[in-house]
């Protein structure tokens, strides 16, 4: 008999594997941990909810990829799951977790010592085991070219309209809303639906769409067209929306016909690059900067830059990080949820915007109301479980949940930010066109 089996006669899962969660956890996160065999780990206190780890191929998945591109895997797959409120359960273990508080949960060098260990005494140590399938490992073409731009576009945009529409809801926007209220914070009283239009309104002002009717405004990565359909419908703007998704174009031409403004908007299936040439009176980016990368900004500053007529106006809206951060192929985000996507400093956004001819005229921050616009989400996917996965299956509406949840906490404790920044085109005078304060957009 090996010795492995000798262990599983003596030992349970629970007292195995005992070391190597106080190693990555702390001595007490605040979650119960129950296992494959039937024993469990308890707190001592007030317990967020249960990490249940189904199989040995969960502490495997652990082994071949250390960290958070493990964990995934393991949660992906089924082998390990939450259990509880998802949102207590993760920012327990993030804050317990001795090595890097805040940072997320990750696994330092004395954890992975004892994940080895402890595998090799359940007999979890072998080949690894396979990636869930909904995990993207084929890159071709070097970074952020087209053809690898379109790709990584398709893996999370294509994914189907109705699993979109589940998560959304009505708005069917994927951006951060905006929760205005009377107070000082943001007011989660405020519907999802109200707080997207409050933010494509508040958009729509900064960009100066107010002024005149007939204005031709870019919406760059257009989605499914709500931010178009807005300007248009209230401001009577003439809109191009460009995205690299069929699914999202294929929806938004037909919301923009079923609200009659298919004379207003024109919804194309194209590259930001392919626009050279043509003259818009304002532009919104509105969560694409994320997919643009650093070493493209200034690229994609001077195109939008040339787009713009003399006291034109950009609004992007993107995520950012203290430093930058990019989703690098070890990570969770970067495989199964934005490949090649990169979240750039808002210093060095606004140094982008002035070197490519911009003056910056404004910067807000609107990081509370991600938290709470990713709350939401997660709220209508858990609420209607049984139908996402029914759309997309188990594995994808797994990564969802996650993903999102991890976001929220992300946005809480400032790990992540999202910030809207205004930028013109001074005419050649020096003229603006700006108004003299923020009033005018509220």
């Amino acid at each position: 008999m090996g010795n492995s089996e000798e262990m599983a006669d003596h030992e349970s899962v629970a007292d195995t594997l005992r070391p190597l969660l106080r190693a990555a956890f702390g001595p007490d996160p605040g979650v119960a941990f129950e296992f494959w065999d039937g024993s469990a780990i308890r707190p001592a206190g007030t317990s967020h909810g249960t990490l249940r780890v189904r199989s040995k191929e969960a502490l495997a998945h652990l082994v071949w990829a250390p960290g958070q591109l493990g964990l995934g895997r393991a949660f992906v797959s089924g082998t390990a799951d939450l259990d509880g409120d998802i949102f207590g359960m993760m920012r327990a273990l993030r804050s317990s977790a001795p090595h890097a508080p805040g940072a997320g949960i990750t696994l330092g060098p004395g954890a992975v010592f004892q994940a080895v260990n402890a595998a090799r005494r359940l007999g979890a140590l072998g080949r690894p085991p396979e990636p869930p399938p909904e995990e993207m490992r084929t890159r071709t073409g070097g970074l952020h070219t087209r053809r690898r731009d379109a790709a990584a576009i398709s893996h999370h945009y294509d994914v189907g309209n109705d699993f979109y529409a589940l998560v959304l809801g009505p708005s069917m926007t994927y951006s951060c809303a905006r929760f205005a209220g009377a107070g000082e914070r943001p007011d989660d009283t405020v519907s999802l639906a109200d707080a997207q239009r409050a933010k494509h309104d508040l958009i729509c002002r900064k960009l100066g769409l107010d002024a005149r009717p007939g204005m031709r405004l870019l919406d760059v990565g257009c989605g499914w067209g709500s931010m178009a359909i807005h300007a248009a419908a209230t401001y009577d703007a003439h809109v191009v929306g460009v995205t690299l998704s069929h699914e999202q174009a294929e929806l938004a031409r037909k919301r923009v016909a079923a609200e009659g403004l298919s004379d207003l908007v024109e919804i194309r299936l194209s590259d930001y690059r392919d626009l050279r040439g043509e003259r818009f009176d304002a532009i919104s980016s509105i969560g694409m900067f994320e997919h643009v990368g650093s070493k493209r900004a200034a690229e994609y500053f001077a195109t939008v830059h040339a787009l713009l007529r003399p006291e034109g106006r950009l609004l992007n809206h993107a995520i950012s990080a203290i430093g930058g951060s990019a989703m690098g192929g070890r990570s969770f985000v970067g495989r199964y949820v934005f490949p090649d996507g990169e979240l750039i400093d808002v210093g060095r956004v606004v140094l982008a915007m002035e070197d490519a001819g911009f003056e910056v005229r404004d910067v807000e921050s609107l990081r509370e109301h991600y938290a709470l616009t990713l709350r939401g989400w997660v709220a209508n996917l858990e609420q209607e479980w049984d139908r996402a996965v029914e759309l997309v299956g188990e594995g994808r509406a797994r990564v969802w949940r996650l993903y999102m949840a991890a976001s929220a906490l992300g946005f809480e404790d400032g790990t992540l930010g999202l910030h809207q920044v205004l930028g013109v085109v001074p005419s050649g005078d020096g003229a603006s066109g700006m108004p003299a304060t923020r009033r005018a957009w509220g």
